[in-house]
């Protein structure tokens, strides 16, 4: 035996999913995460109702798909995480920081969002909810219990009214949950009841994830199938309310002269694009731990499918209680459809305090959300702990120290999220930090996969691993459908970018530009370490490209059987295969 394979007998494996079971429930539970809730519904009404399903639909099919397919295929192929995924095309690993740092700043904010609900669950408890009035010491002078509205008789007047007044769960969120500041130039300091709630929801996750797959596998068995039991509770109740039935017609009526407005394609391809979560490392990074020949086809079409009628569904759910709350308060269903953080934790809840037992559907509703937000939590973090592990094997070893650590610096960062002005920070890295970054890398992936390592050449590795043939229109997607559509949505991204606000707050110029900073932050390391890359290595450019596109030597199954059999099977189908050494197998040439 040589030295060589004793080093990597010493190696411990990555682990693997106990079934494929976990698999399809972990990309359920990151897929299908709080967007769907308080996304989707809003815009679906906003685009023109059930016509705006037409454009949904073909971006799911068109590009959804597709990606989800690659990226599954990248991770169980290659048989590990985000940045050395690039090993196929090295030119390009400068995708797998840029994946990592967007991942770095998006979970420090993210777990602040599923620490909202942990709080909203604690005041559930008492004896009365306490956004149901106006009697409260944080209460201002200006509020207007909802309910108290339908004295008014008049739309317009009541319209009017509701640009003056706040609802008690307005200024329960703004004034109590989140003490917000007058604007982010006043910071103040830490809310320390949503501090706890968000020292809780981190050390629930480490409990989650510290074992890794072995243990998310096991987790996700509950926490990815409880909200659809909650969702499906939450319909059931909401479509026998009066009124539900106007609320549901609000949300389904079509309205077919919106599909002329190019902003309602731009709308469904960003958030089919944004909801499956490609581009984030977590759906390789799961397919990374699949046995080598599982036959992961079908499910890349149905976790996708899934994903989309979850959100359907939940337009129902939302809209048949905004429709009984528009029948309580006389108020127009478009009065009180709001959607984002606004329709969660003011919208919803102020109508919860109309149904009897309010309690109990406020602590549904909110553990659905927490449940929601943790899956997608819990495949970000993996992400980065198994880049680093995959970085440096001997690390695995280690992988509890790993994830201790780092989700205790991931905290720590996430502290000035809860600071009185933490909520215009988590809007604004919101805004910038995870938007035309994450596109970026997704074109980076479809440009490797479909021309620099060859789109035929990943269709042979594919074909190997499942031991059948792929349908032409996989290829067909990731070398041109796909690739278009992404940069169709680059485009309308930023071109229909609009200044950021929160609650009619404008953002200074200065914290605009921490923005734009955070996004370029990672999408510069793409062009940065390919600048990189051909500066390190000799020769001519040309030369340094071939090297730059060709898959380094360390790309193919991790298991050595696996990897054997890959060598003969590209012995055997690929002419160009250098025979003078098996290690290096040149795919693509200038």
């Amino acid at each position: 035996m040589s030295k060589k394979d004793e080093v990597q007998e010493e190696v411990p494996e990555r682990g693997s999913w106990a079934n494929k079971t976990e698999f399809i429930l972990s990309c359920a539970g990151y897929a299908i995460g709080i967007g769907n809730v308080w996304r989707f519904p809003y815009l679906c009404y906003r685009n023109g109702g059930g016509a705006f399903l037409i454009p949904y639909l073909l971006m799911l099919f068109l590009c959804g798909i597709p990606l989800f397919f690659m990226e599954c295929c990248m991770g169980q192929f290659g048989g590990t995480g985000c940045i050395t995924m690039f090993r196929m095309s090295p030119l390009f690993k400068g995708a797998g920081f840029a994946i990592v740092i967007v991942n770095l700043i998006c979970t420090m904010y993210y777990n602040v969002i599923i620490a909202y609900p942990l709080l909203f669950i604690s005041m559930s408890l008492r004896s009365k909810l306490p956004w149901e009035d106006c009697d409260n010491p944080w209460n201002t002078p200006s509020c207007l219990k909802i309910g108290d509205i339908r004295s008014t008789n008049k739309t317009s007047q009541i319209e009017g009214l509701l640009e003056k007044v706040s609802t008690p769960a307005e200024e329960f969120f703004s004034r109590h949950i989140l003490q917000l500041s007058p604007g982010i130039h006043e910071m103040g300091g830490i809310v320390w009841p949503l501090f706890i709630c968000n020292l809780i929801s981190w050390i629930i996750v480490f409990l989650c994830i510290c074992n890794g797959v072995k243990s998310v596998g096991k987790v996700v068995y509950f926490t990815a199938t409880f909200p659809f039991v909650i969702l499906f509770i939450l319909l059931i109740r909401g479509v026998t309310l009066p009124g539900a039935i106007d609320g549901i017609l609000f949300y389904i009526t079509p309205k077919w002269t919106h599909l002329a407005n190019l902003r309602v394609w731009a709308d469904a391809a960003v958030q089919i694009f944004f909801s499956l979560g490609p581009g984030w490392g977590g759906i390789v990074n799961m397919a990374s731990y699949n046995k080598f020949r599982n036959d992961n086809r079908m499910d890349a079409i149905w976790i996708p499918i899934l994903n989309c009628g979850t959100s359907i569904f939940a337009g129902f759910v939302v809209f048949s209680v905004l429709g009984f709350m528009s029948h309580r308060t006389g108020l127009p269903v478009a009065a009180v459809a709001t959607g984002g953080p606004s329709l969660a934790f003011e919208t919803y809840p102020e109508a919860l305090t109309m149904l009897p037992f309010p309690q109990v559907w406020s602590i549904l509703f909110f553990a659905m959300l927490y449940f929601l937000g943790m899956d997608s939590c819990f495949v970000q973090i993996e992400a980065i702990i198994s880049s680093v592990t995959d970085a440096y094997p001997h690390l695995r070893k280690k992988k509890h120290l790993v994830a201790m650590v780092s989700m205790f610096v991931l905290f720590l960062g996430s502290i000035v999220f809860v600071t009185n002005g933490g909520m215009y920070l988590l809007q604004l890295f919101d805004w910038y930090a995870a938007s035309i970054s994450v596109i970026s890398i997704c074109l980076a992936e479809v440009i490797v996969v479909g021309w620099t390592y060859g789109c035929d050449n990943f269709v042979r590795d594919v074909e190997f691993m499942l031991g059948k043939k792929l349908n032409p229109w996989w290829p067909i997607c990731w070398k041109y459908i796909t690739p278009t559509i992404l940069t169709f949505i680059f485009i309308t991204t930023i071109i229909f970018n609009t200044r950021i606000t929160y609650n009619g707050v404008q953002y200074p110029d200065w914290a605009v530009g921490i923005g734009w900073c955070s996004a370029l932050v990672s999408m510069l390391c793409i062009p940065g370490y390919a600048l990189y890359f051909l500066i390190k290595k000799k020769g001519t450019l040309r030369e340094k490209l071939k090297i730059g596109f060709n898959p380094t030597s360390e790309w193919g199954p991790q298991k050595q059987t696996d990897r054997e059999d890959w060598k003969k099977y590209l012995a055997e189908n690929t002419k160009t295969c250098d025979s003078s050494n098996v290690e290096i197998i040149k795919l693509t040439s200038l």
